[in-house]
């Protein structure tokens, strides 16, 4: 990665658990910038997750404009997952209030403005369901150069986890997972092939109240909640599913991916939203994403703790 210039960032995301975690590691990286935030209705309603931005921004104390995006997915009905993130999308933690109001421009119109005044090209990080971004390139072909990438999270190679095809943000709206990977600019796919190999354990996540600072704090405290439900589903741990698609950028030497073409289907009583990889070559298609397949959980792991410790605070308890 560059590192003479910071890298513009565009998070767009339903903040979700880990879609927060995920931007507490844009925040904590000197060598992005955080342009904007946008919010996408996924894991709760719109009004709730666009709140949870505002209350994410004033706790990493970003001074940066957050605008409401799409309601509702393209076409489809809206799915939220508040059996896993609760009433309010984020439950878990006392956040602070607000410090700003929302934009006055839309989500799309934010991302636009944001992409055509950029002297460099901008990452669009994009960890809930794709209908902003392809709302985005929809609206304004003519500003897919200024987008250097589209890091997701989304889908999965091998299974789903919403169905047994299909994963949560690709199945909310497939159709705008599709407009995504056939724009034709370049997207980077962390899917569940990497993230359910992203887990972090109760153990390690004590480390983060050891560090003393209130951002540490939160992320051990949602990470409490968000354990809740997958225990249940009989996992040991959390996956930190949406960081992947930040830490990727940051530090892909502890990844492993291959670049593949990848299609989305929007039919079928059991294949809607299935994200399929052409392994083999086989479609004569060439590659349109790089995937991400693997990754060092313990470094991953590493990682998030050092980020939260750049947030402030004492030593860590002995």
């Amino acid at each position: 990665m560059n590192t003479e210039r910071k890298i513009p960032l565009i998070l767009d995301g339903d903040p979700g658990h880990d879609d927060a975690i995920a931007w507490v590691l844009a925040a904590s990286d000197p060598r992005f910038e955080i342009k904007a935030i946008t919010a996408v209705a996924g894991n709760q309603t719109l009004a709730k997750v666009s709140e949870n931005c505002r209350k994410i921004a004033a706790l990493l104390h970003l001074d940066i404009e957050v605008a409401k995006g799409r309601e509702i997915p393209l076409i489809a009905d809206l799915m939220t997952g508040g059996d896993y993130h609760g009433e309010t999308g984020l439950d878990g933690a006392e956040l602070p209030a607000p410090e700003h109001p929302y934009s006055s421009r839309s989500a799309v119109a934010l991302m636009a403005d944001v992409l055509r005044e950029s002297e460099d090209p901008v990452i669009i990080v994009a960890t809930g369901p794709q209908t902003n971004v392809a709302a985005l390139l929809l609206a304004y072909p003519e500003l897919k150069p200024k987008i250097r990438l589209v890091s997701i999270m989304g889908g999965g190679l091998r299974n789903g986890n919403w169905t047994s095809a299909a994963e949560f943000n690709i199945l909310n709206d497939p159709e705008a997972a599709y407009i995504l990977f056939h724009a034709g600019v370049p997207v980077l796919m962390c899917g569940l092939d990497v993230t359910e190999q992203a887990m972090i354990y109760p153990a390690e996540w004590q480390t983060l109240r050891g560090l003393h600072n209130r951002v540490a704090d939160t992320v051990a405290a949602w990470l409490d909640f968000f354990s809740i439900k997958l225990k249940e589903l009989g996992w040991e741990g959390v996956t930190l599913h949406d960081p992947c698609a930040v830490l990727a950028l940051s530090h892909p030497e502890i990844f492993t991916m291959k670049d593949c073409y990848v299609d989305v289907l929007l039919d079928g009583e059991y294949t809607r939203g299935l994200t399929m990889c052409d392994w083999n070559g086989r479609t004569g298609h060439a590659p349109n994403c790089r995937a991400v397949l693997g990754l060092d959980r313990e470094k991953f792991v590493s990682l998030l703790i050092e980020a939260c410790r750049g947030f402030g605070g004492g030593e860590e308890n002995a």
